[in-house]
Formats: C-alpha cells, sequence, structure tokens
C-alpha cells in the first residue's frame, strides 16, 4: 500500500492570499502600511495587495499608483465607512486566505505566516488575530493630587485635566494616554482632556528610534488651584497647576516600552466591545493563542468559506462595531476566531477618528445598540437600550442642571452627543429588527453559549 504524501505545510505551499488596506486620506501612514505589506515574507505571485479608498482628497491615491505599482488601488466615489472593505471582500475565487489591514497598522515581515498557518491547522477557526501593540513606545510620568473633601462636586475634580503634550517640542496630545487612574477621553469647547484621577500615570510616547531621555512638555488644568506633584523619573517636584491651562516641562528619563492595543476583541454583558489587552505593557503576558469572542479589523485574516457563510460588514454602520458585529454573526453560525500574537501589527491608534472625539463616540454609542438589537438576546437589547436613555438623563443632570445650579455655565456637549446618537439608533430601528428576524432563522448555536463568552463590568 503506497505511503500517502504528508500534507503540505504553509511554507511550502504558500496559499493565495489578498491583503486590503482601507483608505480616506491615509497620507504618510498609508504608504508606510502599504511599503510593510510589499515587504511581507511572502512569494509575489501568490499575495495580492489591494487598496480601497473612501473618496480621498489627499493625493495619496496618486502616490500609492505612483509609488507602489504592484497595489492594485480601488477608488471610491464616496467615504463608506470602515464597511467599504467590503469592495474587496466580495471577489474572493482563486483566494484561500483574505485579510485586513488598517492604514495606520504596520505589519512586521513575518506577519502573514503565522496567521496562514492557524487557518490551515483548524478548519473550524473562521478567522485568526494578529497581536497589535501601539505604534509608538511609551515613557511613565507620575501624577499625584492632593487629597481634599470634594464635597457634592464631580468626583473628576480630584484630580486634574490632561490638556496636551509635546514631546521635543512636537505636538503628540493623541498618542499620550494615561495608563493608569484616568477617567478616559473627553471633549468639551476647548478640544479634547483626559480627566486623571488623583494618583494616575500618563504614558508619553518617545521619539521613534530614541531610548535616552527626551524633553517634554504637559498641559495640565484644573477646576480649583492644587499643587500636583509630578515626577518623570528624576524624582517629584510639586507644580502649581490654575484654572487655565498650565504648561509643565518635564525631562522623561524612564526607559520605555510597548503597549498593547488588542490582542483580540471581548464584549462586555452590558454589549460594549473591548479590545483585549488594551493599554496593558507588553511584558508577553498574552503572546499564548488563545480563542476569543470576535477578531478585531485592524489585523486580521479570513477564511473565504467563512465570509461566504456569514456575510460581509453591515454597511449601515459606517464607523465602529462592524467587525463585533460580524463576529457576533459567524458565532451563531458556529465558526470560531483564535489569536495568533506570533503576527505582530504596530498601530497608531485613532488616526482616523481621534477617540474621545464627537465622531468617534457618536457611532461607538449609536452602533452598540444597533448590534444588539440585531444579534443579541432580547432581553439585553432592550435593557440597554433603556440604560442609554436613563444614562443620558442622568449626564444632563450631571452637565445641565448641577453647573446651572451651582451657578457656572452648562455643557450640552456630551448630553447632544447622546440624544443624536438614540436618534440615529431609532432611524434604523426598523431595518435591525428586520435582519434580527433574518438571522434568528439561521442562528444554530444557543444565545445561552453566546452569551457566555460576555464578560461581567
Amino acid at each position: 500500500m503506497p505511503v500517502p504524501a504528508p500534507r503540505p505545510t504553509a511554507d511550502e505551499r504558500h496559499p493565495n492570499v489578498r491583503i486590503v488596506v482601507l483608505n480616506h486620506n491615509g497620507g504618510d501612514h498609508v504608504l508606510r502600511a502599504l511599503r510593510c505589506l510589499t515587504e511581507l515574507e511572502w512569494p509575489e505571485a501568490n499575495l495580492h495587495l489591494v487598496c480601497v479608498d473612501n473618496a480621498s482628497s489627499d493625493g495619496s491615491v496618486e502616490a500609492i499608483r505612483r509609488e507602489l505599482p504592484s497595489v492594485e488601488v480601488r477608488a471610491l466615489e464616496r467615504n463608506g465607512g470602515f464597511p467599504a472593505n467590503n469592495r474587496a471582500l466580495e471577489d474572493l475565487s482563486g483566494l484561500d486566505y483574505v485579510g485586513l489591514v488598517n492604514n495606520d497598522a504596520f505589519v512586521e515581515p513575518g506577519w502573514l505566516r503565522p496567521l496562514v498557518e492557524a487557518l490551515e491547522d483548524d478548519p473550524a477557526l473562521g478567522a485568526v488575530s494578529s497581536k497589535l501593540v501601539l505604534a509608538p513606545r511609551f515613557a511613565d510620568v507620575s501624577l499625584v493630587c492632593p487629597p481634599f473633601d470634594p464635597g457634592p462636586a464631580d468626583a473628576r475634580e480630584l484630580g486634574v485635566m490632561v490638556r496636551g503634550v509635546e514631546v521635543e517640542g512636537v505636538d503628540v496630545s493623541r498618542h499620550a494616554h494615561l495608563g493608569e487612574g484616568g477617567w478616559g477621553r473627553e471633549v468639551d469647547r476647548a478640544g479634547p482632556f483626559e480627566w486623571s484621577m488623583p494618583r494616575a500615570v500618563l504614558r508619553l510616547p518617545a521619539p521613534e528610534g530614541h531610548d535616552g531621555p527626551f524633553e517634554a512638555t504637559v498641559v495640565l488644568q484644573a477646576r480649583r488651584r492644587v499643587t500636583v506633584t509630578v515626577d518623570a523619573g528624576e524624582g517629584p517636584r510639586p507644580v502649581d497647576v490654575g484654572t487655565e491651562p498650565t504648561r509643565v516641562p518635564v525631562r522623561v528619563v524612564s526607559a520605555p516600552y510597548d503597549v498593547l492595543n488588542n490582542v483580540g476583541s471581548q464584549v462586555f454583558d452590558d454589549g460594549a466591545g473591548a479590545d483585549i489587552g488594551w493599554l496593558e505593557r507588553d511584558e508577553g503576558q498574552r503572546d499564548e493563542p488563545v480563542e476569543v469572542f470576535a477578531w478585531c479589523g485592524g489585523s486580521v485574516l479570513f477564511r473565504p468559506a467563512y465570509l461566504a457563510d456569514v456575510g460581509l460588514f453591515d454597511e449601515r454602520f459606517f464607523l465602529y462595531y462592524e467587525d463585533t458585529d460580524l463576529s457576533w454573526r459567524g458565532r451563531a453560525r458556529g465558526w470560531r476566531y483564535r489569536t495568533v500574537p506570533s503576527s505582530v501589527a504596530r498601530h497608531v491608534h485613532a488616526a482616523s477618528s481621534v477617540e474621545g472625539s464627537e465622531l468617534f463616540a457618536f457611532y461607538v454609542e449609536r452602533n452598540r445598540l444597533l448590534m444588539l438589537v440585531k444579534d443579541a438576546p432580547a432581553r439585553l437589547a432592550v435593557s440597554q437600550v433603556w440604560r442609554f436613555v436613563l444614562v443620558t438623563a442622568s449626564y444632563a443632570r450631571r452637565d445641565v442642571v448641577a453647573p446651572l445650579l451651582r451657578g457656572r455655565r452648562p455643557s450640552l456637549t456630551v448630553v447632544r452627543r447622546r440624544f443624536r446618537s438614540l436618534v440615529g439608533f431609532v432611524r434604523l430601528l426598523p431595518a435591525m429588527l428586520s435582519d434580527r428576524r433574518r438571522l434568528r432563522r439561521r442562528q444554530v448555536v444557543p444565545d445561552e453559549e453566546l452569551t457566555a463568552w460576555l464578560v461581567r463590568r
């Protein structure tokens, strides 16, 4: 009896792979992302690179065609948001796998091989995602505020507002963040900011390729005059911060390190999606492949049969939660997902829409509710819609009623945005309910098994 030939490995066979990069005015970011993909350790004959362009006006399409002629550009006449990736996912004949990489993500040369091997080893996997780390490396600056009794005031006022950060004279506020002791990004009339807790660690992006000390300026503001203790590695020093933005120069000597962006995605029991590993120091703690509820669209490889079975991105979502929606739909059909942390990409987080901005918050809040109505058990969907209404009323009390009672100027930013999200949700509600009925007829995995993946807050 003849001995059967051994099953070919990815190293021997090199499947045909298409990688898609979605672009909208990506500038230098998209050029760098595509350059990295052209340097993948994969035969050129088996690699098809496609850039789907969302009506860019910054000259990036012309630059791609001029510098990278091997990349196929599919230029669209209007901006279709993230679901415009569909324009490169509809025709997959002759392909073994298809992947997505953000236009602000930069893969390593060995990024593709581990992803292919993972899909080859397990036919039940619909998608595998790599480890995303934030593009810059970071160094720490600690902020400590003295204790005081805030009385009935907003608890955030125990800390200070981080209004901006400069490193070596360059504004890097978009990349700096409170790794510990932060309340999350917000926006007011003066622009984006983040409240610190009384004790916080501010992470500053180190200059690229720079391992030594560097000069930085942190812009702080408070609702009262306060003395903040600042330590960037040379020892603590007191800094007076007032009600106007205060520029605080610091010499950062702490060693820079990598910070995780995403190693698979999870969904909380309120339906909010989140990056696994978000803002953790990368010390190898997420380097073991694990099964996850959802994949991240910033760096993922699909099995075409999965997309043929489940469908493509919901184009009504436009931005955010479209990958979680597609993941949930696949889970309901019995598909599984896994992380492949040996595949690494560096990501400039929220380069296209700043986290905490009006655009970001509108779509995140609206689309979470849309996804729940479409995919989740009815009780969960109804409870979260009602909760959204109640929380919006609570913000109105905090930002409008309370300031008026204290003789301050009210802020309508958050309340107005949440109301817009609610109106947008109501407009699409009939379509989501129609989709829900169709998806329920095709569901093969019971709700109890799906909701067991949801993470308790």
